[in-house]
């Protein structure tokens, strides 16, 4: 064996010895809301679904991190371990406590419990009691709102600077009623209802969050908005293990949105999208756009920019809130990418 050789091979076997895990630039991330209710079946998981959903976490070597953990890796362009899942919780019910705490203790996971503050101590929802205990046993808790109120919509004659103060004024009642009852300033804010706008947005980061999260379904990879962070819903029908497992290892599209600049539908319906997709290892030919409700949206490479495709349902949306859902598999991996687009009529 050359020295030379010696001086370049032996660091690398090094490393590959000594580093642990393999690292990855993505984590999949879902949202549940009720656990072991079945009194609201479109919010709830069965508890033996949501444990078998923890033994196929435990059974694969996931690492499962809080949202404010993967947020500090992205805000550090840092790696995170190749097999990374998170868990959050929407609206503090009160089967949190007596469902999902017990499991989470027992398998030794973290999760992200998001509390509209209006709501503590009424029927069926945590008290401040039960969340300061819940905060001391290692949950994460951030603001989701006090009011829980559809943040888009405008009331009747409400102007656009009144709005976006009312707005303001319910968030930050939120924020000093957390930090006061928990004596902790939550990091992080969920969406009610998953709906946001660029002006939403802007009232969010202006008040020094370090990240967001809505209810559009994908992956976070290092290139993700921390204002729009998705997650994978886990309620009603898609409260599976199978549909959790089929996503588990989805991988996040790597596409930049060209237009709209807003989720909120104004006047075009079907809603236009324009983006731009970096081919890569990706197979787009395969390339599919899924709309509920309907048949799949068209796709149309733009003829004069390479990489940018124009994509559009075939009918109007139906419901206040719809996606275009974007999938297409890896060449050689084998692995699905996924981008979903949040849609909202006001």
């Amino acid at each position: 064996m050359s020295k030379r050789w010696a001086q370049r091979v032996l660091p690398l076997l090094f490393l590959l010895l000594f580093v642990g895990p393999p690292l990855a630039y993505s984590a999949t991330v879902f949202v549940y809301h009720r656990f072991g209710d079945d009194r609201y079946p479109s919010t709830n998981i069965a508890l033996d679904v949501f444990r078998s959903q923890l033994d196929l976490l435990k059974a694969q070597s996931y690492t499962v991190m809080s949202l404010g953990e993967i947020v500090a890796h992205l805000e550090r362009g840092e790696a995170l371990p190749e097999k990374t899942a998170g868990l959050t919780v929407d609206d503090a019910y009160q089967s949190f406590l007596t469902g999902a705490l017990p499991l989470l203790q027992e398998y030794g996971y973290k999760a992200t419990l998001f509390v509209n503050t209006d709501a503590v101590g009424a029927k069926g929802y945590l008290s401040w009691d039960e969340l300061r205990d819940i905060s001391a046993a290692g949950i994460e808790i951030g603001n989701h709102s006090a009011s829980h109120p559809y943040m888009v919509n405008r009331k009747e004659g409400e102007s656009e600077t009144a709005w976006k103060e009312r707005i303001l004024a319910d968030i930050r009642k939120a924020q000093d009623k957390l930090k006061l009852e928990l004596d902790a300033e939550p990091q992080l804010l969920a969406y009610p209802y998953g709906e946001y706008s660029p002006e939403i947005i802007e009232i969010v980061a202006g008040l020094n969050f370090r990240g967001a999260a809505a209810q559009q379904s994908g992956v976070i990879d290092m290139g993700a908005d921390r204002f729009t962070l998705p997650r994978f819903p886990m309620g009603g029908p898609y409260a599976t293990l199978d549909g959790f497992a089929e996503k588990l290892p989805m991988k996040a599209l790597p596409l930049k949105v060209v237009s709209p600049a807003s989720p909120v539908i104004e006047e075009e319906d079907p809603p236009l999208l324009i983006v731009d997709i970096e081919e890569g290892a990706i197979d787009l030919s395969r390339l599919r756009c899924f709309v509920q409700g309907q048949p799949e949206a068209t796709i149309r490479p733009d003829p004069e920019v390479t990489g940018r495709y124009r994509i559009q349902a075939r009918e109007p949306l139906s419901g206040r809130r719809n996606k275009y859902t974007l999938t297409a598999p890896g060449k050689k991996d084998g692995r699905w990418y996924w981008f979903s687009q949040l849609w909202i009529k006001r």
